[in-house]
């Protein structure tokens, strides 16, 4: 599996989360998120843990509107990119939109459904501001 960078975390606070990587496809999506001025961005390595991806990235958009759009681009992205076209769920309602990339898998929230479903603490991370 290809190497990624780890941010470190600061005493007291949450795990590290990878915020560069080698792996071009994990690379373009969290370029794409950063572009798009997402917040809160989590990715969490899957090795060992699932086999429906290599990586989780969860991120939180400001609105539907900001969630939406969000999804979207990083969908022409993934596909200008060569990486063919991702499935897309939940853009009608954009409170959670699911990006299947393939080996990455995308989770885009507004900050209120994603505080409520807390992929993070499921897969054991604990998120970007340790919210419960």
């Amino acid at each position: 599996m290809p190497q990624a960078q780890i941010q470190p975390a600061a005493a007291g606070t949450t795990p590290p989360a990878i915020v560069e990587s080698d792996d071009p496809l994990l690379a373009l999506i969290l370029q794409s998120l950063d572009d798009d001025q997402a917040q809160d961005l989590v990715t969490i390595d899957l090795e060992g843990k699932s086999s429906i991806a290599d990586y989780m990235v969860i991120a939180s958009g400001r609105s539907t509107r900001q969630v939406a759009a969000m999804a979207q681009k990083l969908g022409e992205r993934l596909k200008q990119g060569g990486f063919g076209g991702p499935r897309i769920e939940g853009l009608p309602a954009a409170d959670w939109v699911l990006v299947d990339a393939g080996g990455v898998i995308v989770h885009l929230f507004r900050p209120e459904v994603r505080s409520f479903y807390n992929l993070e603490r499921m897969w054991g991370f604990d998120g970007p501001s340790g919210a419960a």
